[in-house]
């Protein structure tokens, strides 16, 4: 089992299979994209497939796929199919903006293999507001709503994940929040991280949403009936079908209980968001390593797993602004 030197068990990994995206969120991404890497500076899926199979045999049990926006990765569908038959792995769930969800399910669907859980990113119904956060004309957020009757009915775990920003899509909290209303489903707000481009931007706080919802809705009731991995608290609301979840990295903070390793497309196993801390999987390939020296390698580094991230005063360090954008991370 993995565990840092501060004694929590780590099984839960993040796998970024491209930081690549069909958007250019202003949180995420500059306005042209990333820059282009070289098809040798990201991993292979072979290569993703042997690091999840040497950290599922050291104790990870959950994996998530994430990007960038992981579905414009071609080969993804049979990727996540070869993930979920890994030994020592209990779930394995996508992170996607959805544009291409559809296509993706019709692929997952005839393999056979559908991930046990989806989140959504959407940070606005209002399509003139999705395309100022998206900067894309093209999307159309409503268009995929009729997908999340398509997940419940393949018992898969939906999660709408939005990111409210100051002076931006606020307007769209109760919107969003009333998607839970008549379907299973759980909808999040995430605290804006200051990461790359979104220290450009200001968070709205978790509570200050609660109160909003609490307002609008009635009293928020604690609930633990939703399955996870992550940091989110989740709530119940008056008369809703679903849930509602608040991640507040920046308000309130959870590292104690953080359970958390992110490898990126490059092939580097990140210990936290906020420290550049490390190991280069990557390097170890390519070098020949064996399966038994990359084991010691990620046991060794894991466990100098820092005990906080350093983005908020909640653990008493001056926040700080870091570069790397989520895209380059996996979220």
């Amino acid at each position: 089992m993995l565990k840092d030197s501060f004694g929590r068990t780590l099984d839960y990994l993040r796998v970024s299979v491209t930081d690549r995206c069909n958007l250019r969120c202003v949180y995420c991404m500059p306005p042209e994209g990333v820059e282009w890497k070289p098809h040798n500076t990201v991993l292979s899926f072979e290569d993703f497939l042997r690091i999840c199979r040497i950290m599922a045999e050291l104790g990870i049990r959950k994996i998530k796929v994430t990007g960038g926006e992981p579905l414009v990765r071609r080969g993804v569908a049979s990727f996540i199919k070869n993930l979920t038959e890994l030994p020592g792995i209990e779930k394995v769930t996508l992170t996607t903006n959805g544009l291409l969800l559809s296509a993706y399910l019709d692929e997952a669907e005839a393999m056979g293999a559908l991930p046990a859980g989806i989140n959504i990113s959407l940070d606005a119904l209002n399509p003139e507001q999705s395309k100022q956060i998206t900067r894309n004309d093209n999307t159309v957020p409503q268009a995929i709503l009729p997908l999340l009757d398509r997940l419940l009915g393949k018992n898969i775990t939906v999660k709408i994940n939005c990111v409210p920003i100051r002076n931006s899509n606020e307007e769209e909290i109760l919107p969003i929040t009333a998607l839970a209303k008549d379907k299973n489903i759980a909808v999040r707000f995430i605290e804006l991280m200051p990461l790359g481009f979104a220290a450009a931007s200001k968070p709205v706080p978790g509570g200050e949403i609660a109160a909003l919802l609490e307002k609008t809705y009635g009293a928020l009731t604690p609930y633990s009936g939703v399955s996870g991995s992550g940091p989110a608290v989740y709530y119940k609301l008056p008369g809703f079908e679903g849930t509602i979840g608040f991640i507040n990295a920046i308000s309130s903070g959870f590292c104690e209980t953080c359970n958390r390793l992110r490898l990126t497309s490059g092939g580097f196993l990140k210990l936290c968001l906020s420290d550049d801390l490390g190991l280069d999987l990557k390097e170890l390939l390519r070098a020949g390593a064996s399966d038994k020296e990359i084991a010691h390698a990620i046991t060794e580094i894991a466990a100098k797993k820092p005990r906080y991230h350093n983005l908020s005063e909640v653990y008493c360090v001056r926040p700080s602004e870091h570069p790397d954008g989520m895209s380059g991370i996996g979220g």
